[in-house]
């Protein structure tokens, strides 16, 4: 029986000696791969749905990637298709890679208001037609960023105007929504434009050479800053360390993202189709991820390309009550705001009808609200 016991005892001694160099190598080899989410680097990880809005945090309100490739245009700016089989007025339904959205002929959004929050609108591909009720109107897109404070209320159209009657007409654009503080929430509206030339694109090399492209919206990086944001923005005041910033990667090259401040709330935004690993050990796809703002992080991209969307701000850190496209602090300014809407209708649409375009394509331009004509150079 002893010498049984002690065979036994052999024979699990031997095995755990065999196998121990596996267990730790497995053990090391998990350790690698999830230090990159233990606490005091990310801070969360969610997967981006596959339409409609995305996850967004303090003071961002709301965030969508349009991704459309649409037909061949008609010489009156639309899809040279049928559009039987969309529910047009209500078409996001991306059949064939395209949606209408709200509009039934031209695709976009026809007349809408807003009150209490700013967009922010960046076009890497397309045009966008704007009008608004303050009488500013622009054409703008392949590069280009609008910036537009609803403040107290406004009325706008964002109609896409289809040109090209021989190719596909291609549209690429984020949309973010960002909240204003309750004293800023009834502040004048404003619209503002950033033309292509105008938005900071600081090519960066990595160890290897391969350069990566920020391109600045808002915020700084280094001694480079993005265009002044609107008057009565929260990213007005420097203290809020707010920042929009696109980062383009090369294949197989990286970027140092830069540590913030305590405080603030940074989230990066990796598309479906792109692969990126941070500090060299976890690879992530199609999520927002909530990043230690304290930290740096290197962003290595996996294949040929990658765009990635990095937002961050101080947080509000205010009560938000929200319906349609009224965001307050609370249900009796929204009520109000419906009030104010019915009666006044935010100034009114001096357009002759609710989608409006700006005719045959002459170029891009933009009527700002105090009159003053804008182009690019």
């Amino acid at each position: 029986m002893s010498n049984i016991f002690k065979r036994r005892n052999i024979l699990k001694l031997l095995f755990g000696i065999l196998f121990l160099p596996l267990k730790n190598l497995f053990s090391y080899s998990m350790t690698q791969n999830d230090m990159i989410l233990r606490k005091g680097l990310i801070k969360k990880v969610t997967s981006l749905p596959a339409s409609g809005p995305w996850p967004t945090i303090d003071p961002f309100l709301f965030c969508v990637h349009h991704n459309d490739k649409y037909p061949v245009a008609t010489n009156k700016f639309t899809p040279n298709v049928s559009l039987n089989g969309r529910t047009l007025g209500n078409d996001f339904s991306n059949k064939n890679g395209w949606s209408m959205y709200h509009g039934e002929t031209i695709p976009g959004f026809p007349k809408h208001p807003h009150r209490g929050f700013e967009t922010l609108t960046i076009v890497e591909k397309g045009i966008i037609d704007h009008s608004d009720s303050l009488g500013a109107h622009a054409r703008y897109g392949d590069g280009d960023a609008q910036w537009l404070t609803a403040g107290d209320g406004i009325n706008h159209s964002e109609m896409f105007p289809l040109f090209d009657q021989k190719n596909r007409n291609k549209i690429d654009f984020f949309q973010i929504w960002i909240n204003l503080p309750s004293y800023n929430k009834r502040s004048k509206p404003n619209f503002e434009i950033f033309w292509n030339d105008d938005i900071p694109k600081i090519l960066v090399k990595d160890k290897n050479g391969v350069d990566a492209v920020i391109e600045l919206i808002c915020g700084k990086y280094n001694n480079n800053v993005a265009p002044q944001p609107p008057p009565n923005s929260w990213a007005q005041n420097e203290k809020n360390h707010m920042g929009v910033w696109i980062i383009r990667l090369k294949e197989n090259g990286e970027f140092k993202l830069p540590r913030s401040v305590a405080g603030v709330n940074r989230s990066i935004y990796i598309l479906k189709d792109d692969k990126v690993t941070l500090n060299r050990r976890k690879s992530f796809s199609n999520c927002m991820i909530e990043l230690n703002p304290e930290k740096n992080f290197i962003l290595s991209n996996e294949r040929k390309s990658a765009k990635i969307l990095v937002l961050q701000g101080k947080p509000i850190n205010e009560p938000v009550y929200q319906y349609g496209p009224f965001v307050m602090n609370t249900r009796t300014e929204i009520k109000e705001a419906f009030d104010d809407y019915n009666r006044t209708g935010f100034g009114g649409w001096i357009w002759n009808n609710s989608g409006p375009i700006h005719g045959k394509f002459k170029g891009r331009f933009a009527r700002l609200i105090n009159g003053k004509l804008s182009k690019p150079l």
